[in-house]
């Protein structure tokens, strides 16, 4: 546990998965940061049409842009680099992490959710590997754990399926097997009406919150207004081509 007693969670990855779990970490009161360097995958999807809640589908770059508002209004915050290194110590775990300049984080907690990238974990003892022709994966169980105790891996890196709802499913199921891991009270990430529990002669239980009819109308129109801004105009960037797809048009010119 860190000094200040607030576990620390490092999120390796900025893509659905680690964002989703970022905003369940961050919820349960745990300082998260999210580590990110490149651009997810789901960036190169020309039109998101199969995740919950959207009918007529979503633009994915769009997408993206607000799991990363909601994990930032939540409270995490957020690195651009690439992590070159993670070791496990006494005190948890400390990453090196290479951007402008090379810094190091440490933390209590790591979720690996980097898809693609596991190079800085190969020397570390506890962590299983598993190559799968030309990709590799995280060895883990059916919550995310790895061998190691503090670390996880979620989405894709843990051989999930390659969709944008499997990695969020995923990101939350992992960030709710870390909180339960620790030593944080929690019972469920839940925003129910007041009275719910009280009125039933309970308390509130960790991780829930009870709001008054008047704080629910006014968190309804906050999210009304930020989905209305968010989908006035269409967005402004453009699927990103596969890599090899940019390199033949540009071998064609």
């Amino acid at each position: 546990m860190s000094q200040t007693d607030t576990p620390r969670v490092a999120i390796v990855g900025g893509g659905v998965a680690g964002l989703t779990a970022g905003t369940y970490t961050a919820r349960a009161d745990f300082d998260t940061v999210v580590v990110d360097h490149g651009e997810s995958i789901l960036r190169r999807n020309a039109h998101l049409e199969n995740v919950p809640g959207f009918p007529a589908g979503v633009n994915s770059r769009l997408f993206l842009d607000l799991l990363e508002e909601q994990a930032g209004r939540n409270g995490c915050l957020f690195e651009q680099g690439l992590v070159t290194d993670l070791q496990a110590t006494d005190e948890g775990f400390r990453l090196r992490v290479e951007s402008d300049e090379e810094f190091d984080l440490a933390a209590d907690y790591v979720v690996v959710a980097s898809w693609s990238d596991t190079d800085y974990l190969a020397d570390v003892d506890g962590v299983g590997l598993l190559d799968r022709g030309s990709k590799t994966y995280v060895d883990v169980d059916e919550c995310g754990r790895t061998g190691v105790d503090g670390l996880y891996a979620a989405g894709r890196i843990a051989e999930k399926p390659h969709q944008a709802v499997v990695a969020a499913g995923h990101g939350a199921e992992v960030a709710v097997a870390l909180v339960d891991d620790s030593d944080v009270p929690y019972y469920h990430d839940w925003v129910a009406p007041e009275g719910y529990f009280t009125e039933r002669g309970r308390e509130v239980p960790p991780g829930c919150e009870e709001i008054s009819e008047e704080e629910r109308r006014r968190r309804e129109r906050e999210s009304i207004e930020v989905m209305s801004e968010a989908f006035a105009e269409q967005h402004p960037d453009e699927p990103t081509m596969h890599p090899s797809v940019v390199e033949k048009r540009e071998r064609d010119e």
